[in-house]
């Protein structure tokens, strides 16, 4: 099983040791909502969300390509937005660059507008498209995930 293949199989389980153990001490991720994270951010993000997700998440994976250092994935998340409790289908396409052997940079792509609508319903559809809407999603993602690594360093 190669790496990406590695990465959304322990995804899917929530094992986010294994997702860990898959980057590169160095890494680097971005997406819609996490921008910019670097080394231990990385996986911690991961971890955050498997958590926060209590097992009621389901991942799936498909079109996983890797040749040499680049590879890409297309996956979906359908879990419940803790926030309001509403369901989510979230489509995913991923881009990768290895180094040594380990995820080195990660990049998510997906539809934040259409995500907002499904989080937040009627508020999402109307504001998930702006640069307000954007801002605000990114701040509050970073103060999450900072409340989380002060309290699992």
């Amino acid at each position: 099983m190669n790496l990406i293949e590695t990465f959304y199989t322990a995804f899917a389980k929530g094992d986010w040791q294994t997702m860990a153990n898959c980057y590169h001490p160095d890494a680097e991720f971005t997406d819609e909502v996490f921008v910019g994270l670097k080394g231990k951010e990385v996986p911690a993000m991961w971890r955050m969300l498997i958590e926060r997700g209590g097992g009621n998440m389901e991942i799936t994976h498909s079109h996983v390509q890797l040749a040499g250092e680049q590879g890409n994935a297309d996956w979906v998340a359908v879990y419940i937005f803790s926030a309001t409790g509403r369901r989510v289908i979230n489509r995913i396409h991923a881009e990768f660059e290895l180094k040594d052997g380990k995820i080195f940079r990660h990049r998510d792509s997906f539809d934040l507008h259409k995500w907002a609508g499904q989080a937040m319903g009627f508020k999402g559809q109307l504001l998930g498209g702006t640069g307000f809407f954007r801002k605000k999603v990114r701040k509050t993602a970073r103060a999450g995930l900072d409340r989380f690594l002060s309290r699992n360093n």
